[in-house]
């Protein structure tokens, strides 16, 4: 096999890799992210950081506990070590806790994380000093030409002769519990009883620690030596079966877990319950006294009818956006700026204050504030979390998605109604859904396929970014009422799988 050239364009490698950018971060197939591929992308973003040809001086390194990150983190710093920048190995942590260890000792950071996809995928996570990289760093990332020397890869891309990262320091670990523990009042969580799924979430620990710091009783269920791909948008069914199954038995005031890197949260209330991210954004938001909340579009519309905010931004989904529209929103004037997505990872653009405690920003994915923030909120008003959730308007969302679905053939599934052929019965809008949803009232495409029929239903369809699927997200008056809405789009979604348009 020849060896490849030692000068390369990353936008090629990326074609020929088949590994990209998704919705947040680089993401692939672990037999594509080979130890060449990684180290490319990592001295890119490194050269997109440089000044004139010099790159950082330190890099902060993380990841998250899939079987393939040990590997990718070695070609991470390799690249990092080969170019004069000092390695900060910060361990196994959760993304956000990462990305704050960075943005406080004003250096980059990358972590390396899959986050909810399956565990023969993998991914990474980069973040300037001053966060997580935004569409913008994306486009100079993909347009560095970088120097591979051939003499570091053997013929498949393998490093040649490893490299041994340094000891690991606790400091960004730490650094995050005390984050929180220093924020809410001392005791605030005193007389809850609260499980935490472990499974194989990095945010196990610290949630342990945080959670049990504030005064509550942890009890540890569900851990799990090998990667377990929990989904905090399509919650598998046996995630439900265990919440029915702990809480009762366990007399848990909420079960509370996060997805494998620790930046979307899962709580499920008294009743073992799952609550859903979007409206544990709203929730948070209003726990913080925010002012301006910044969601995606395929959130719930509830964060609009509540009534409790000034103004509700809406963006295409994915954390980079979200965060370009919390900055709008600071030009704009917001004084208390936050985020969410549907997913529930939490955004701050603005210092938060609590009495005379104050929680700096951090505009990137956290699981960890509004899993405290509720649990805070209804232990200090003496409620059940159900209470809390009851005080939302109405309106409930349901989401699935096809899997090993190819990226192309869902965005030509959406794209056919949106084709010079909507005139062929079969594909418009209203032939497919009609039947069931009735007459369609409004459409929009920010994201997606985003269609409100004149009931105030909704269903919106998209191609994911972050691995082949197709994901269908519903909205309706009822839960079940949702839920019948989800599983007859999915029904309708599946024979595209055979016949697309």
């Amino acid at each position: 096999m020849t060896q490849a050239p030692s000068q390369v364009q990353l936008a090629e490698l990326m074609r020929e890799s088949r590994v990209d950018f998704g919705t947040s971060g680089v993401r692939g197939r672990v037999e594509d992210m080979t130890d060449r591929v990684c180290y490319a992308y990592t001295l890119a973003f490194l050269r997109h950081l440089a000044r004139g040809p010099r790159v950082a001086r330190r890099l902060a390194l993380g990841g998250d506990l899939r079987a393939s990150t040990p590997r990718i983190m070695g070609a991470v710093a390799a690249a990092a070590l080969d170019n004069g920048c000092e390695i900060i190995n910060c361990g196994r942590l959760p993304s956000p806790a990462l990305a704050l260890f960075g943005m406080d000792e004003g250096i980059p950071s990358v972590m390396v994380t899959g986050s909810h996809i399956p565990g023969d995928r993998n991914g990474v996570k980069f973040n300037t000093p001053r966060g997580e990289i935004l569409k913008v760093d994306e486009a100079a990332i993909r347009a560095q030409r970088v120097f591979l020397p051939p003499s570091r890869f053997d013929a498949n891309g393998a490093l040649a002769a490893p490299v041994c990262l340094p000891d690991v320091a606790p400091r960004a670990r730490l650094a995050f519990i005390d984050r929180y523990l220093g924020f809410f009042p001392p005791g605030c969580l005193g007389g809850l009883r609260v499980g935490i799924y472990e499974h194989s979430t990095v945010a196990r620990e610290p949630l342990a620690a945080v959670i049990q710091g504030l005064g509550a009783e942890v009890l540890r269920r569900g851990r799990s030596a090998q990667f377990v791909p929990v989904d905090t948008e399509a919650i598998r069914p046996e995630d439900v079966a265990l919440a029915q199954e702990w809480v009762p038995a366990d007399r848990l005031d909420a079960l509370v877990s996060a997805d494998g890197d620790g930046d979307r949260p899962l709580i499920a209330d008294e009743q073992g319950r799952w609550i859903r991210g979007d409206l544990l954004g709203i929730l948070c938001a209003r726990s913080l006294a925010a002012d301006r909340v910044v969601t995606p579009v395929s959130s719930n519309s509830a964060v609009e009818k509540c009534g409790w905010f000034d103004r509700v931004r809406r963006t295409p989904i994915g954390s980079p956006y979200v965060i370009e529209g919390m900055e709008a929103e600071l030009y704009a004037g917001g004084q208390r700026v936050v985020g969410y997505e549907a997913n529930g990872g939490f955004l701050t653009a603005t210092v938060i204050e609590m009495g005379k405690q104050r929680l700096s920003a951090l505009p990137t994915r956290d699981a960890m504030l509004p899993v405290l923030a509720l649990l805070s909120s209804a232990r200090r008003r003496r409620v059940p979390l159900s209470t809390l959730c009851a005080e939302l308007p109405s309106r409930y969302t349901a989401s699935d998605r096809l899997k090993a679905f190819p990226t192309e053939i869902s965005r030509r599934c959406i794209a056919a109604f949106w084709s010079g052929d909507l005139a062929q019965d079969r594909y418009t809008i209203e032939t497919v859904f009609g039947p069931d949803l009735g007459t369609v009232a409004a459409v929009d495409a920010t994201d997606g396929l985003r269609i409100t029929f004149e009931s105030e239903e909704v269903v919106h369809l998209r191609a994911s970014g972050n691995a082949p699927e197709l994901r269908c997200y519903t909205e309706a008056d009822s839960d079940q009422r949702a839920r019948d809405i989800n599983r007859r789009c999915m029904d309708i979604l599946e024979r595209w799988r055979e016949a697309p348009p």
